[in-house]
């Protein structure tokens, strides 16, 4: 599976997906879905539009990747995960034809899910690609509504060397008639989104500006973004009659209501820890000036996977930071002394800790309670510090 081994999982083709659509019965064909792609921003904004729609007494289907803790966390309905049984049911009952179609753990994820959510006949699906979204599991469905959050560097090894190309990948989950409200889209990629628009038939907007927002109780002022790319496509929402009251409250207990983790979060306020998935250029970028906003001695907990382009991503990170390299729990990892030999060659000194507990406990014993405790990297990183922290507690 692409989560945990990398590129030898991946499959750039639909195929698969089409034919477990057809082994299920076309679940796709019964739901309704709201489409939701970009390289950063994609996972808030589609907890957010989920929130807003269970706020306003709607049954609301929610799918997104990678998962933290629990695996069941990909698939949710008004925020609660799909129970294990129906997990264990759907590989009984379906686990040969899976292997016959060597279907990847990506392709039959999103087939559980599309079965799941039919047979709890949800009200509407909000659905963030995996990866991409022309040659996304995902892009079987025709939604109400798409969004596209940014374009950064990311996965290039698939999606293309350059920003054009990822964008190209991104707007291939424009479908025929189907509005597309676009986010913090680069002023020179807006003709790949626009011509694509144009070929489908799709109606193409653009996130307002200076809107009037609630506060969200997803921390970070790059969360302003995704807020007003939310508000935005509201107005193509109008089948759903959403009140203000629903919106307000959908915003304001998105992470409440939907569970997501490890954005921003703030796990401990002496020394303040914050966990964030961040793992690409373009959120690092941001991660990091949002950090700094807090003016703390900053003690960063750090590891990658190793299909990344590490030395341009940890050039972002100030030289006085205090670093503990680590690696996460799973193969894709990045070994720690490779981690940390690049860290010296860019002057940023670190301890090398194997484990993600270890870093964080160096971490906490360095640490004043002014200080500030960032762990980031990778989303595996900080899945393995929300497990330990749940075990210890």
């Amino acid at each position: 599976m692409y989560q945990r081994v990398g590129s030898a999982a991946y499959k750039a083709d639909l195929s698969n997906t089409e034919a477990l659509m057809d082994l299920l019965g076309h679940p796709e064909k019964n739901l309704k879905f709201i489409h939701v792609a970009g390289t950063n921003g994609k996972g808030s904004v589609s907890h957010i539009l989920a929130s807003i729609l269970q706020e306003a007494g709607f049954k609301t289907g929610l799918y997104t990747s990678p998962h933290l803790v629990d695996f069941r966390e990909r698939i949710k309905i008004n925020g609660k995960m799909i129970p294990k049984e129906s997990v264990v049911d759907f590989v009984k009952d379906h686990s040969e034809t899976i292997s016959g179609l060597q279907a990847s753990f990506f392709e039959w994820t999103f087939a559980l899910a599309l079965e799941y959510f039919r047979n709890q006949k949800v009200d509407v699906v909000v659905l963030e690609t995996g990866m991409g979204g022309r040659l996304d599991s995902t892009n079987v469905v025709t939604p109400l509504l798409c969004l596209v959050t940014n374009i950064s560097m990311d996965h290039a090894q698939f999606l293309g060397n350059t920003l054009e190309a990822i964008a190209g990948e991104k707007a291939g989950i424009i479908k025929e008639g189907v509005p597309v409200v676009l986010g913090n889209i680069q002023e020179e990629l807006i003709p790949v989104f626009r011509k694509v628009a144009d070929e489908k038939s799709a109606p193409l907007s653009f996130t307002q500006k200076g809107l009037d927002l609630y506060t969200c109780d997803l921390k970070g002022h790059f969360q302003d973004e995704n807020q007003s790319q939310v508000l935005t496509a509201l107005k193509y929402l109008s089948e759903f009659q959403l009140a203000e009251e629903s919106v307000q409250n959908g915003i304001e207990q998105t992470a409440l209501n939907t569970g997501l983790r490890g954005r921003f979060e703030r796990l401990q306020e002496q020394p303040l820890v914050i966990a964030d998935i961040a793992h690409n250029k373009g959120a690092v970028e941001v991660l990091v000036k949002e950090i700094q906003k807090f003016h703390r001695k900053v003690h960063c907990v750090w590891g990658v996977v190793n299909d990344k382009k590490i030395e341009d991503i940890l050039q972002l990170l100030p030289e006085d930071w205090t670093f503990y390299y680590t690696q996460a729990s799973i193969p894709r990892a990045l070994d720690v002394t490779k981690l940390e030999a690049i860290g010296k060659d860019q002057s940023k000194p670190g301890s090398a800790h194997k484990e993600v507990s270890k870093a964080f406990e160096n971490a906490l014993q360095n640490s004043q309670k002014e200080d500030l405790i960032l762990i980031s990297g990778s989303a595996f990183v900080v899945a393995d510090l929300l497990v330990y922290l749940e075990e210890k507690d």
